[in-house]
């Protein structure tokens, strides 16, 4: 495995294991344990998966000490604001029955977001939370918000695959060594994505798979990549990156494939709303 290191100073595994909508039925449960047999090191959830319990439980009946295992979760929009947000970072914490997590994220960049990140970067200086971030921002949306902190985020989770690159976004980020995290790492299953002519060649020469070809573009690229999967299989097989390293040429011909475009747009009017209605997360 190798890591990264924060702009706060804390390790973070490249890759990781995303549950977004494994259910908490035990499938979550299951698929952790997995991927952590595997060799993960890094899960991530967040409060609007519904599955954080089941996570929680997975890690501490794996057998692996807790200091080993890096945990991010994240708030949701209903626990923004200062004093919601302190509600929302303890139920996270009791959901997952851990004393701290590693990495936490405001999810969705509406509303009282900065009153959100003061409550988040209190509960980092009481050690509840080891490293805070940001998700979905774009660069319009990061102009807005960031300026506002006392602190910089660590990380800013998008959408990211080769398809959808975030350069502007990265430059900015870059400035204040933010790193990027890689959601839709694979592009959800987009089968020109996993099919296009530098992809299989690339796979065919390295004896690998279109999505190890993919993430280890990610993982090489400087971001942290956060494949999920419930096939025993494939959670193997994403992980299984490091034994092969893309030369820069190979590097640039994926870089050349980026579109510029993302499948979810943050800044759409009504984005906010919609996800809060979406999804309904009690206290």
């Amino acid at each position: 495995m190798e890591f990264i290191t924060l702009n706060d100073g804390n390790k973070i595994p490249a890759i990781g294991f995303g549950v977004f909508m494994i259910p908490a039925d035990g499938s979550t449960y299951k698929a952790v344990r997995e991927a952590l047999d595997a060799g993960y090191r890094h899960i991530d959830t967040a409060t609007a998966y519904f599955n954080e319990e089941e996570v929680g439980r997975a890690v501490r009946d794996s057998g692996i000490p807790r200091e080993e295992i890096f945990i991010t979760s994240k708030l949701w929009l209903s626990h923004y604001g200062y004093e919601r947000a302190k509600l929302g970072i303890e139920r996270s914490l009791n959901k997952l029955g851990l004393d701290y997590i590693d990495l936490y994220l405001i999810h969705q960049p509406y509303g009282d977001v900065v009153g959100a990140w003061k409550a988040m970067e209190e509960a980092k200086s009481e050690g509840k939370l080891r490293s805070i971030g940001v998700s979905n921002m774009t660069p319009k949306i990061w102009n807005e918000f960031v300026p506002q902190f006392s602190t910089l985020p660590s990380v800013n989770q998008v959408e990211c695959n080769p398809f959808a690159q975030q350069r502007e976004l990265r430059e900015i980020m870059d400035k204040d060594n933010v790193k990027l995290e890689c959601w839709y790492p694979l592009g959800h299953g987009n089968a020109s994505l996993l099919n296009h002519p530098t992809i299989t060649t690339l796979a065919e020469k390295y004896n690998k798979d279109a999505g190890q070809i993919i993430l280890r573009f990610e993982v090489q690229e400087g971001f942290i990549t956060l494949p999920k999967s419930s096939n025993p299989d494939r959670i193997k097989s994403n992980i299984d990156i490091f034994d092969f390293s893309l030369t820069e040429d190979e590097m640039n011909a994926i870089r050349k494939m980026d579109t510029g475009k993302t499948s979810h747009n943050p800044d759409a009017d009504g984005v906010g709303e919609q996800l809060l209605n979406a999804f309904v997360v009690e206290d």
